[in-house]
């Protein structure tokens, strides 16, 4: 007979959980004790409680993902169709580059692109077939980079905003 604190099937089941404010989260907790510690004191005890030595700790190790702003999203968004096409180059600087990261996403990583092939890729991808004015600007925005006579192209491989990472999803999704 197996002694039963050793026996699997009575531990108890592990739940993960992901606090958006944690501050928030401490006035909460806070308001249902009746000898509440400080504010400080409560984000203290709850660091402890998840293995950091204090709150400072756990800032130090923990680093919030960057949110994406819904409306700049939605606005880039208004510049490709329903099938992903980027219907115009927009004028505004922040949503170009928005829209350039939706591009860039859709061409293949660690692939070598003759101008010809590159610019063919990005006209397959744009309703206004002006790939040369979208190729300068990926470069521009190093999000491409070539040689110095222009015969080859690759992706840049770098990580993307949140703003850009949320666009590409959306349109991932239609």
């Amino acid at each position: 007979m197996t002694h039963p604190l050793k026996d699997e099937s009575l531990k108890r089941d592990t739940i993960p959980l992901a606090i958006d404010d944690l501050s928030g989260f401490a006035r909460a907790l806070r308001a249902g004790l009746e000898a509440a510690p400080s504010h400080q004191q409560m984000l203290g005890l709850i660091a402890r409680a998840a293995g950091y030595r204090n709150y400072q700790h756990l800032r130090a190790k923990v680093t919030p993902a960057p949110k994406a702003d819904p409306q700049l999203v939605s606005r880039a968004l208004r510049h490709f169709d329903g099938q992903g096409l980027l219907l115009r180059f927009p004028g505004r600087t922040a949503i170009q580059g928005l829209c350039l990261w939706a591009l860039w996403a859709r061409i293949p990583p660690r692939t070598a692109f003759t101008e010809r092939e590159i610019s063919a890729r990005l006209d397959a991808l744009c309703a206004f077939r002006d790939a040369a004015q979208v190729r300068r600007s990926m470069v521009e925005n190093r999000m491409l980079e070539r040689t110095r006579d222009g015969a080859v192209y690759l992706r840049v491989e770098t990580r993307p905003s949140a703003e850009a990472l949320a666009l590409i999803s959306a349109l991932r999704a239609r």
